[in-house]
């Protein structure tokens, strides 16, 4: 994967950096890190500039973030509401009230989720569906959406362009930093479920 990210953004340059960044947002599996520190390293030797890789990678974002939004907006609140309730959707043990909760917290928190979330990896890209299910309005999303974006690939570029050829470096440090985010994700995600179902015994039980 990595070899391809290389030879794409060789071949093509900036237009290279944006399409990347834009399936990537689509497609996490796509490493952001490589072709943003790669595309630093680029700017050590090649007509290609930091600012022109910030610029295309950040719309690059985007355009990924707009697709993800509208898939969330399609699959709407109501519409989860229908899945949650059918034969499926009841061995989740969810009710159309959490759905509710999770929407208003959205509403009331959604700003800096969506600015914050950009920083972390994988959930930088799929905060933009829960976004588009709350119809976040579009206006605060690109903004939010654009503000963390371009500071996760200026940080990226500008560290890739200071070490120059030893940018695979920053890309280990990176994967480390990746995991330990994973694993801490899966661990508070285990407690929130552990603590949402604990609430909802306790008021059964109290009922």
């Amino acid at each position: 994967m990595n070899d391809l990210v290389i030879e794409i953004m060789n071949n093509f340059g900036y237009i290279g950096v944006f399409l990347l960044i834009a399936i990537e947002n689509i497609f996490p599996p796509i490493p952001s890190e490589v072709i943003l520190l790669f595309g630093g390293f680029m700017t050590t030797f090649t007509d290609m500039n930091i600012i022109g890789v910030i610029i295309a990678s950040t719309l690059g974002s985007l355009v990924g973030a707009i697709a993800l939004y509208y898939i969330g907006k399609i699959l709407n609140k109501e519409r989860l509401k229908k899945i949650i309730t059918s034969k499926y959707g009841k061995l989740l043990r969810l009710t159309p009230k959490d759905i509710d909760k999770a929407d208003n917290w959205f509403d009331t928190k959604g700003n800096k989720t969506v600015f914050f979330c950009r920083f972390i990896p994988l959930i930088r890209s799929l905060i933009s569906i829960p976004a588009g299910m709350s119809e976040m309005p579009m206006k605060k999303f690109l903004i939010y959406t654009v503000a963390g974006s371009a500071i996760w690939n200026a940080a990226l570029t500008i560290a890739g362009s200071i070490v120059g050829d030893k940018w695979e470096d920053i890309l280990d440090i990176m994967d480390k930093y990746s995991h330990i985010i994973v694993i801490a994700l899966a661990i508070l995600f285990i407690i929130a479920v552990i603590i949402f179902y604990s609430k909802r015994r306790k008021k059964k039980a109290n009922v």
